[in-house]
């Protein structure tokens, strides 16, 4: 095996990554949602020791050294690549909030992978799509990471002629327009996803199969089966309760967020996909031009 090659100190790169929505509706771990608000990250080779530099979200607790996700992430594409850097700086700027189901580690993973990418020689260099192999098996599944490469909303598939994951991407609607409220409690995607049932009936399967179906289409040409497409979303409704049961132990706290939901509903939500991280309710909606939003976004297409 030839020695991995030096890459000079000094050589940067520059990455802007989106936040994401995944778990669309019924589409488990299969479906996801770039949008418009974004991190920034900037690698530099450097002489030195790795160096972390965080500002916004994180920027009180993440590491400021080599035990950095993206720093750690970034030594070892550039290994697998045939590349070595002595150190590098990383300077991060990090709009995307952390443990609110806006896909905030998909996006430090993917900006890893992507910038250590950028670093290398221009004629070796993968596009982005390419790197949906690496980014899905250190998260598990491709729904956030597969948007966050590409852009856009994702349906994402297993294949069985080769290894790893793959992606297309869907033509939105143009009133399909995403509204996100963001609360102030963080609950982690290891929490939300451990109270999920190992197995589901097959009637319930069978159903959400359906409905998946469904959404694609109403994502793409009619929105007014958005809550058709969603509306039962089952496996996943009644755990994330019991998830924001489990995480909040104030009932008066839970009483107002639950409260939240229903007002918001008689206010003119009358086509809705609720994408169920169990903390934070998010739509994609039609017809919102009166809502009033705690922050709004739009698709990253």
């Amino acid at each position: 095996m030839a020695a991995p090659q030096p890459l000079a100190p000094g050589t940067a790169a520059s990455v802007s990554v989106p936040a994401t929505s995944a778990n669309l509706g019924p589409g488990f771990d299969s479906m996801g949602l770039a949008l418009e608000l974004r991190d920034e990250v900037t690698l530099t080779v450097v002489a030195g020791p790795d160096v972390a530099e965080v500002e916004g979200e994180g920027e009180a607790t993440l590491p400021r050294d080599g035990a950095h996700l993206i720093l750690r992430l970034a030594h070892e594409h550039l290994r697998d690549r045939g590349f070595t850097a002595p150190g590098l700086h990383l300077r991060a700027v990090n709009r995307i909030p952390h443990a609110r189901g806006l896909g905030s580690s998909a996006a430090a993973v993917v900006a890893a992978y992507a910038a250590a990418e950028a670093l290398l020689p221009a004629a070796l260099r993968r596009a982005p799509a390419d790197l949906l192999e690496a980014a899905t098996r250190f998260e598990g599944h491709p729904d956030n990471v597969a948007p966050a490469l590409v852009g856009g909303a994702t349906v994402s598939w297993t294949r069985d002629d080769v290894p790893g994951p793959a992606t297309a991407r869907l033509r939105l609607h143009e009133r399909v327009v995403p509204v996100v409220a963001i609360p102030d409690t963080e609950l982690s995607t290891h929490v939300a996803r451990g109270v999920l049932p190992a197995e589901v009936p097959h009637a319930v399967a069978a159903a959400q199969a359906g409905r998946a179906a469904l959404l694609v289409h109403a994502l793409a040409e009619d929105p007014a089966l958005l809550l058709a497409a969603t509306e039962r979303d089952a496996p996943r409704a009644e755990h994330g309760v019991e998830a924001m049961r489990q995480r909040t132990h104030d009932r008066r706290q839970l009483h107002r967020r639950t409260h939240r939901l229903e007002s918001l509903r008689r206010h003119g939500m009358r086509r809705e996909i609720l994408a169920q991280a169990p903390l934070q309710y998010e739509w994609l909606l039609a017809d919102t031009h009166d809502m009033r939003t705690v922050r709004g976004t739009r698709p990253n297409v």
